[in-house]
């Protein structure tokens, strides 16, 4: 859906025969200029009504790549919290800090996918990313931003202890000068037992 309509056959054909992929082999997924798993990530960020929705006569290609990708930043940049996959702990202290909230237990990075047990070749993976070429740039502003954002948080958290040291130092500094400042007889006495006696 876009700007209240799907779109039509003219605008967004189909890649395949039949109801779905089956069957279809990843070159041939590749071949298809209309397959909406190329750049998704901007897509699915990006305010597609500043491009016409799906009408690709709506501007010039490159204009449109320009404005998806620009609307993809702005609008993650405008999220009040967002994580990577291959950052989970730091992901984790993000969303606790941000939400002021606590897990029960730590998030476990897991490193290995599906993807990685497939085999491709140089070529493939080449054409891979040149498909997806808006996306790697999403990607590596969305990696700067979020270990920007885990810097800052971080960094405020110190400050924040810092500051609360130094105000316990503070008071614990005032609570001496104030018993010190006491009149003798309402200070309290440090003498022992054996003078006590002495002087009885």
């Amino acid at each position: 859906m876009c700007d209240g309509r799907t779109p039509t056959q003219d605008e967004l054909p189909t890649c395949y025969m039949g109801d779905d992929w089956s069957g279809v082999t990843l070159l041939e997924f590749m071949d298809c200029a209309h397959n909406l798993a190329n750049n998704r990530q901007v897509r699915m960020l990006a305010d597609l009504s500043l491009v016409g929705c799906y009408n690709i006569s709506f501007m010039n290609e490159s204009e449109r790549n320009e404005i998806l990708l620009q609307s993809a930043k702005n609008n993650l940049k405008n999220m009040a919290f967002f994580g990577l996959t291959e950052y989970q702990r730091k992901t984790q202290y993000l969303f606790e800090r941000t939400f002021n909230l606590k897990f029960i237990s730590p998030f476990t990075q897991l490193n290995s996918t599906r993807a990685a047990n497939v085999d491709t070749d140089e070529l493939v993976r080449q054409r891979i990313a040149e498909l997806n070429f808006l996306d790697m740039q999403l990607y590596e502003f969305a990696k700067d931003l979020f270990l920007q954002r885990f810097q800052f948080t971080r960094q405020k958290e110190h400050q924040e202890e810092r500051e609360k040291r130094r105000k316990e130092r503070r008071l614990i500094r005032e609570q001496k000068a104030r018993h010190s400042n006491m009149p003798p007889e309402e200070q309290i006495t440090t003498e022992d037992y054996t003078s006590q006696v002495t002087r009885w």
